[in-house]
């Protein structure tokens, strides 16, 4: 979809140092050279030297007319989202990414899409017949290039069934329908942990939480109020970095000040956070957070080391006794680059089993829904391999002994900073009685243990920086 009003904002704008967006296929090629899916084999400076590592989804594309920046593009399923968004001032020198508004509008639009477009990833009809609707589907959400509605889902696939504007000038515009039925209110908050372990004295070990607060209110009437609290426990974490959803109406101050990139210290808002809002008719993000929990949940050590023709890899992984002894899931694999099939494996596992993947470079450490009493489990083996050939994984980062293992794991009913929803804490006023259902999970997100007897790319010391 383009926009010529846009296209000619951004030549007032930026005046002499203005790119024009390529045609569609030119820019399409450029794009992928830059995200190295062509040509990822070719060194090429300016998009592979070490000085250029992206730390956002923000890039430079280079094309016949120069350098188009701002390009706001990541993978999501197999499909790549991508949108040029307006910068309004020059672009030599580069402003900050905070600076640029429209990097934020394009973010949250693309967001609507995957949202729109993900369930049906598994299903191609159905996902070419979604995709067909999209050019409908942002004449509604962004008729003139503005993002009006970044909620897809909640828009009309056809002009023919959109509805008139509501005749009740109290209903605000992300109310795009009115429920009729039991009032009830379905709460959901997801907790990531990001996690990086070295076992080493002279690497800091790096941990994040993030958390999200997913919403799906079914009230009649419409501009019902709704009003929610986040309650921590006591001495638990408190929230920091919080982004609230466009439909809160009003928020304690002290509750967006507490910020990540600075010390904690006695006088930081640790809650209870509430948050009234007029909630949208589909379900919603009503806030995001991170927080500064002490421990990650889970301590591993991994140690790989060559003798001759075989590796010896030990794994110890225990259990934070704060957390609760409750998974879904719990798995670690432990991949092996560069190498060919694993030919032969011996091993130990104290607990748990362990699965050799189809492709027979990969093992699966499947340790279950709990961990035993002693809250430690361990793995020792030695592997020796076949000769490699093209299927086999390459890593140009994990070369040598420097190795890691990923943990995946889901923790029902439980959140790392403990926060959770009071459910007689819920206020709404709208008639009826309504049915609250509130729920939370903690996920693992990029979770590694790197090899202690090896050195940990710098690349991933500083994902955190």
């Amino acid at each position: 979809r383009r926009y010529p009003t846009v296209e000619i904002r951004a030549e007032t704008f930026n005046g002499s140092t203005h790119v024009p967006v390529p045609s569609d296929s030119a820019f399409l090629k450029a794009l992928l050279f830059e995200l190295r899916l062509i040509d990822d084999h070719i060194f090429v400076e300016h998009r592979d030297t070490c000085s250029r590592i992206n730390h956002s989804s923000v890039y430079s594309v280079r094309t016949e007319g120069g350098d188009l920046w701002p390009v706001l593009a990541f993978q999501k399923s197999g499909l790549i989202y991508a949108c040029i968004p307006l910068v309004e001032e020059t672009l030599e020198p580069r402003p900050p990414l905070l600076t640029v508004s429209g990097l934020s509008q394009g973010l949250a639009l693309l967001l609507g899409i995957v949202d729109y477009i993900s369930p049906s990833r598994k299903n191609e009809a159905e996902m070419s017949a979604k995709i067909g609707q999209l050019r409908n589907l942002l004449i509604q959400a962004c008729p003139l290039g503005t993002p009006l509605n970044t909620n897809i889902r909640s828009l009309n696939s056809s002009f023919d069934d959109i509805q008139e504007m509501p005749a009740d000038e109290n209903q605000p515009a992300w109310r795009s329908n009115t429920y009729k039925g039991k009032p009830q209110v379905n709460v959901c908050i997801t907790e990531k942990v990001k996690c990086m372990q070295y076992d080493k004295r002279d690497v800091v070990d790096m941990w994040q939480v993030y958390g999200a607060v997913n919403c799906k209110c079914d009230i009649e009437g419409a501009a019902p109020n709704v009003t929610l609290s986040l309650n921590l426990p006591t001495n638990g974490p408190p929230l920091q970095d919080i982004v609230v959803h466009h439909c809160v109406t009003s928020v304690d101050p002290a509750m967006l000040m507490s910020s990540s990139a600075e010390p904690l210290d006695d006088s930081v808002y640790n809650g209870p956070y509430k948050f009234p809002f007029i909630p949208p008719s589909d379900s919603f993000n009503l806030c995001y957070y991170t927080s500064q929990v002490p421990v990650p949940p889970i301590l591993g050590c991994y140690q790989l080391i060559e003798e001759g023709s075989q590796l010896k890899i030990t794994v110890n992984l225990k259990l934070h006794e704060s957390i609760k002894n409750s998974f879904e899931y719990c798995e670690a694999r432990i991949p092996f680059f560069n190498r060919g099939p694993i030919a032969q494996l011996e091993y130990k596992v104290s607990y748990g089993q362990l699965d050799l993947s189809r492709e027979k470079s990969l093992l699966v450490w499947v340790i279950g829904q709990k961990f035993p009493k002693s809250l430690e489990v361990s793995l020792t083996g030695t592997v020796s391999f076949g000769t490699a050939g093209k299927e086999h994984p390459t890593d140009y980062v994990c070369t040598g002994n420097t190795a890691y293992v990923k943990l995946y794991f889901r923790i029902p009913d439980f959140t790392l900073t403990g926060c959770y929803v009071d459910q007689h804490s819920v206020q709404i006023f709208a008639p009826g009685k309504p049915k609250i259902t509130a729920s939370r999970e903690l996920i693992s997100s990029d979770y590694y243990i790197w090899n202690s007897k090896a050195p940990a790319p710098t690349t991933y010391k500083t994902l955190f920086d």
